[in-house]
């Protein structure tokens, strides 16, 4: 009958603990009216409790800082720091002492597992002096010490901290791995794993607007709004949250006013956002001159740039995210587009005013022969002649054209009615409510 050895003890113990910042401690209120029969008892009791603020003891406002009770939330884009102690429990010197500090992390776009079930060969690797962060993606080094110690005497021990920025979402897995070798010779080797999971702090959404530049020969405008939730459990000090744009565009944040000569921000002087509250966010981006000139350069799927936020929770633990490039969609304007390049706000009734229209060919390969047509709507009524030709227009080149009409209605009226027509493919464009003018009396004094 086989009988199986018992297990061997290990000289060494290893212990993980992970290091966070204390929390105020909050006590609960207990109290009651003073017709009640304790009266004043439990008033008086919380007024000298040491953890209550003098003079709102029933706000369960803390002074008194407590030690983390357990491992905690740990957030996408937050620090991750770990105490790693070996100590020799035994009355013997062991020598050769090597920790390895792996984390498996696998997210959820990973294709990672992560097994648990001991290797036939566990960790042949363990002798190199490296301490590996390994991901889906990358290996990093964690460990602060990458040599073995040549021994360590009883009661003594072997200490690190490790920092990690978290930066996947999921299940994490911390291995450390020990090996040394006992006086005898022997080598020794075990390991323990400590899962945790990497929850997600901020819920972000965008939505871009376009906006045409009425009286600009550039690109139109960009305008992202950023809706950022915190879906944590505490609030937050919103330290940055910016736009860094891409090489075709320029930003300028919306998220300030001026007042006495100072930048204040529209959110007031205290940026927090509390749980599950949102704020809006607002960017304007214009396209670079160089890009902006040539025209159908931007258009299609084109990338905008990426959200960097910055925050602080509890007692200043920082957390930063970026988002991926965002990309949006330009509008399409066919292979002709017509815009404005000026056009007044008020005008009196049946009364001419002018506009001025840019014509682009957004075409880079084909050249037009346009023909202009004006045709009358019930308020709007063009001055001069329809059906004119306004000669070829080369690929990625405009030309401005001015043009006056008049109301016979009062109100905010639209411009409508232009016609333009490719007489080499026979393809004819229409343009409608290209903007609004609002129509008053010509006894109404028009302000310039």
């Amino acid at each position: 009958m086989e009988v199986n050895p018992p297990k061997q003890e290990h000289l060494l113990a290893l212990k993980v603990m992970r290091l966070t910042k204390p929390t105020l401690f909050t006590n609960i209120p207990v109290t009651c009216e003073e017709k009640d029969l304790p009266g004043d008892l439990f008033n008086q009791l919380m007024r000298d409790d040491p953890s209550t603020v003098n003079g709102a003891e029933i706000l369960m406002l803390g002074e008194m800082l407590t030690l983390p009770q357990n491992f905690g939330n740990i957030f996408l884009g937050e620090t991750f720091s770990s105490y790693i102690s070996v100590h020799n429990d035994s009355n013997q010197v062991v020598k050769d002492i090597l920790v390895k500090i792996p984390i498996d992390a696998s997210n959820f776009s990973s294709a990672l597992q992560v097994s648990l079930q001991p290797s036939p060969f566990p960790y042949l690797h363990l002798l190199s002096p490296n301490a590996d962060l390994q991901t889906s993606s990358q290996r990093l080094n964690l460990s602060a010490s990458n040599a073995a110690v040549a021994e360590l005497k009883p009661d003594c021990c072997i200490d690190d901290v490790i920092h990690h920025e978290v930066k996947e979402i999921g299940t994490h897995i911390l291995v450390c791995a020990v090996s040394y070798t006992t006086q005898g010779g022997e080598k020794m080797y075990f390991r323990k794993f400590f899962k945790f999971q990497v929850l997600k702090p901020l819920d972000v959404k965008t939505k871009f607007y376009n906006a045409e530049s009425d009286l600009s020969s550039v690109t139109d405008e960009v305008f992202l709004e950023a809706q950022i939730q915190n879906i944590t459990t505490s609030p937050m000090f919103m330290e940055k949250v910016s736009l860094e744009p891409s090489i075709m565009y320029t930003v300028a944040e919306l998220n300030s006013v001026s007042q006495a000569g100072e930048c204040v921000t529209t959110f007031g002087s205290r940026a927090y956002l509390q749980p599950m509250d949102t704020r809006q966010y607002l960017y304007c981006l214009k396209p670079k001159k160089e890009f902006a000139e040539k025209a159908g350069i931007i258009k299609g799927v084109t990338v905008i740039g990426k959200l960097d936020i910055v925050w602080k929770t509890n007692l200043g633990e920082r957390g930063r995210l970026q988002t991926s490039q965002l990309q949006r969609m330009a509008p399409g304007y066919g292979d002709v587009r017509l815009s404005l390049e000026a056009i007044p706000d008020t005008v009196n009734l049946e009364e001419p005013f002018h506009i001025t229209c840019k014509i682009t060919n957004c075409s880079s390969e084909r050249t037009m022969d346009l023909v202009l047509e004006m045709c009358n709507t019930n308020s709007i009524h063009w001055c001069g002649i329809s059906g004119r030709q306004l000669g070829k227009l080369h690929p990625s080149s405009s030309l401005c054209l001015a043009l006056t009409l008049l109301s016979s209605v009062q109100g905010l009226q639209s411009v409508s009615g232009l016609r333009l027509t490719d007489t080499f493919l026979k393809r004819t464009y229409e343009y409608d409510d290209i903007a609004q003018v609002c129509v008053v009396s010509s006894a109404v004094k028009v302000e310039s």
